[in-house]
């Protein structure tokens, strides 16, 4: 045993010996159709770094680069010899036709730099043929490994969009609520709707929860779990009867798919902890387009039988009460009667009934006021109508009672509520006269009332001329040529303002470090606190909203290729970009798969201030 462990120790110098002439070369398809998946490998007979790859305009990149290493040695007649092989794959999609010429890739072995040959791929008109995306070329078995988990992980089982009627068969104007979820077994880093449906023949109100965070919660399927999220919530009331058709919501997602290192490097000692998930970069994002199921609803028109004469279109159930704050009173002087509605039903459609005054009281346009919230059962809230009417004779008045009715959809029948008659009276006011006018009961009518009509002025009114004269002079002169000077800066200043209230761009740059560390300080308290949901969504937070700001990047376009081309467009060092998207990864792999230890809290949290202030100096 001692033996073998001395020959060991005298070989292990000859297992980091590389070939004198090391080689990259390019494997792939040379020919595709449009819409097919392929792969490209570039594979090095030597271990090196500072891979850089070609620009693949004309395709599409949907992952790479997917690394492997492997490295084997054998004795022959007492010769030792070394293989290394090390292979980098993109996963590539073509989405026109015509030849795309793919340059040269370069990597750097001990200080040397070696290059792979261009070539050139015909992408031709789809035939229909490719149902279920190839992988093109030969390539290491790493790279193959990992487009199929890309294939064949992402189906629709896995990942889907649903919407989910609280009914599917309702009156005209009775509320139905539909929730759009989204239901997934991997993680996800980004949502984005692609398509609103149209609500023909429906009145509807949005009722999202707009805090901006979408609520996870778990729910089972045919008893599979699924992480579940609330996209939408939307409240339609048909306006006709029929079968509506509701138009399916469309969405783009992207899904990450974690793929693990085909090392065959089994002997290394580290490997163990390179390969935890925390660190294991080797991560797929696949773009998935969702549309949820079409959706009909059956409408059906109120019955006839039974409709009372004060219906004037309310469904649901509500309750109806009225006040008024005073019943005796001195003519002139106001009275407020108040009516209310309340209860569970589209609360804001309501036709509010319209009480009967004397017509000796003068009656204002009513103040509607309104406040809705959603609950289990959809829209509910209260609406009010407040009536104010002022006596102008002497004497007693009734108001009659007034009747509110509904249709009620849970007992499939109407129900009529009124309120109590008021007994109201006036007395004769201090100052008013009772015969000096003529009153209807149309407030566009013209009324003659004692109070509204003034004496002329007596006495001497004869006018009366001014010492100096203001008009025309030179001060008079010199206060327009002020007010136009004046003028004409506020005119500038207020150009000036807008011309920088409109470069959002150049906002979002100056704002973009302040903003980032107030993410961080958030960060840290969740730090302190163990909460590690609420730290892994404001790191996430704070490094793609400092980079989407700095480099002026919009948020639809913003992913792990546009951050690494953009800061590479601004001569950002390319081991800050690298260590700045690998800060982004390990980040959104955390926030979606919750669970690593507080240290690896702490490691991203220190990641995340050193990258940002390195960004920040370079930038």
């Amino acid at each position: 045993m001692n033996k073998r462990i001395i020959l060991f120790l005298m070989l292990c110098p000859l297992w980091l010996w590389a070939q004198d002439n090391p080689t990259l070369t390019v494997s792939t398809k040379k020919q595709v159709m449009v819409g097919e998946r392929f792969q490209v490998v570039f594979e090095a007979n030597a271990e090196g770094k500072n891979f850089q790859a070609p620009s693949f305009d004309g395709l599409t990149v949907l992952g790479g680069p997917f690394t492997s290493t492997s490295s084997s040695f054998s004795m022959v007649n007492g010769s030792m010899s070394h293989t290394v092989k090390c292979t980098y794959t993109y996963a590539l999609q073509a989405y026109q036709e015509g030849t795309v010429h793919v340059g040269s890739a370069s990597l750097t072995v001990k200080g040397n730099k070696i290059t792979s040959q261009p070539f050139d791929i015909k992408v031709i008109p789809d035939d229909g043929s490719h149902a279920a995306p190839s992988g093109g070329g030969t390539s290491s078995g790493q790279g193959q490994s990992q487009q199929n988990t890309t294939d064949s992980q992402v189906s629709g089982k896995d990942l889907f969009l649903r919407v989910i009627p609280s009914k599917k068969s309702a009156y005209v104007g009775e509320q139905v609520v539909l929730t759009y979820k989204l239901y997934t077994k991997v993680p996800v880093s980004s949502v984005s709707l692609s398509k609103m449906p149209s609500y023909a023949g429906f009145w509807t109100k949005d009722v999202s929860d707009n805090s901006g965070t979408l609520k996870q919660s778990s729910e089972y399927i045919n008893g599979i779990e699924y992480t579940t999220a609330e996209i939408q919530k939307v409240i339609v009331v048909p306006q006709r009867s029929g079968k509506l058709a509701l138009d399916p919501m469309t969405m783009e997602c992207i899904a990450q798919i974690r793929t693990e290192r085909n090392n065959t490097r089994s002997m290394d000692p580290f490997e163990a902890f390179f390969n935890d998930p925390f660190f294991n970069r080797n991560i797929v994002n696949v773009k998935k387009e969702l549309s949820s199921q079409a959706l009909t609803l059956e409408v059906k028109n109120l019955p006839e039988n039974g409709k009372p004469a004060s219906f004037a279109g309310a469904v649901g159930n509500y309750s109806f009460k009225s006040d008024i704050d005073k019943t005796e009173l001195s003519t002139n002087e106001a009275v407020t009667l108040t009516l209310t509605v309340s209860g569970t039903g589209n609360v804001e459609l309501l036709q509010m009934p319209e009480p009967v005054f004397p017509p000796d009281f003068e009656v204002y346009d009513p103040k509607i006021s309104t406040s809705t919230n959603v609950g289990p059962q959809g829209l509910t809230g209260t609406k009010k109508a407040e009536y104010l009417a002022i006596p102008r004779r002497a004497g007693s008045f009734t108001i009659p009672s007034v009747e509110f009715s509904y249709y009620n959809s849970s007992t499939d029948s109407y129900e009529v509520m009124s309120s109590d008659p008021y007994e109201i009276k006036v007395e004769k006011g201090s100052g008013s006269d009772d015969g000096g006018g003529v009153f209807t009961s149309n407030q566009e009518d013209i009324k003659y009332l004692g109070s509204d009509i003034r004496h002329i002025m007596t006495g001497d009114a004869r006018l009366k001329p001014t010492h100096t004269v203001f008009f025309g002079s030179a001060a008079y002169f010199v206060a327009l040529l002020v007010l136009l000077l004046l003028f004409i800066i506020l005119l500038f200043v207020l150009k000036k303002r807008e011309q920088m209230s409109k470069d959002t761009a150049a906002n979002r740059n100056r704002k973009a470090d302040k903003v980032a560390r107030g993410r961080l300080k958030n960060a840290y308290l969740h730090l302190k606190a163990k909460d590690q949901e609420k730290f892994y969504v404001e790191m996430s937070q704070a490094l793609w909203g400092y980079i989407a700001d700095k480099l002026g990047i919009e948020r639809s376009k913003l992913s792990m290729d546009t951050v690494s081309e953009t800061m590479k467009g601004k001569n950002v060092p390319d081991e800050l970009t690298q260590q700045f998207v690998d800060t982004l990864n390990n980040c959104e792999f955390a926030r979606f798969a919750p669970g690593s230890a507080e240290e690896k809290m702490d490691d991203l949290y220190q990641r995340g201030i050193d990258v940002i202030s390195k960004a920040e100096k370079v930038l």
